[in-house]
């Protein structure tokens, strides 16, 4: 396991738009120990999915998940009526290649900013050995409720969860950037 990256990388998106990005480790043990995290602790919270150039899945729980398990490096997060796998460990059953190619090999947090230079959203992304997203997850915002409806003043509190995982995983303290921001709109 490598350390974790103390300071974020600064990243100008097509369109317009700026992220920090922080590289996660991507060894099993941290990633099932990051899927858990948020999927157990923070689930009534978050929404998930893919979010590409062209679709953004944008998933809510409907519950804490049952169980969440290993097999042949995938994680299976299961929520009772459905579930879902991510491949973060070593993948045998189809072969080296596709292993290879199946298993996450990057992970970061990120938090967009608007045109002001202030965090508008905050997140974790998860992309394989292609460099093709896995999974996006968007975490509690401060401008947003838990049904994405835009707070009239910004609920600071509700980035107790990015705290949590800056925390966790980065070894970082909560960073008052993260609460400079007036109000929700799209980082590009």
């Amino acid at each position: 396991m490598t350390e974790p990256a103390t300071t974020a990388t600064v990243v100008e998106l097509p369109g317009g738009g700026t992220e920090h990005r922080w590289p996660l480790p991507t060894d099993e043990a941290t990633l099932l120990d990051l899927i858990t995290t948020v999927f157990t602790d923070h689930w009534e919270h978050i929404h998930f999915g893919i979010i590409i150039e062209g679709a953004a899945w944008e998933v809510a729980a409907p519950n804490a998940p049952t169980r969440i398990t290993t097999l042949d490096g995938y994680a299976t997060v299961d929520f009772g009526r459905w579930h879902f796998h991510l491949c973060i460990g070593e993948h045998t059953a189809s072969g080296p290649e596709l292993g290879r190619i199946r298993r996450c090999s990057r992970a970061e947090l990120y938090r967009g900013l608007s045109r002001k230079g202030t965090p508008t959203t905050w997140g974790l992304r998860l992309f394989n050995g292609r460099d093709e997203q896995m999974m996006t997850v968007l975490l509690p915002n401060p401008f947003l409720t838990d049904d994405q409806q835009i707070l009239k003043k910004p609920d600071f509190t509700r980035l107790a969860a990015w705290d949590a995982l800056r925390e966790r995983f980065l070894h970082l303290d909560p960073d008052p950037l993260d609460r400079t921001g007036r109000g929700f709109a799209h980082s590009r």
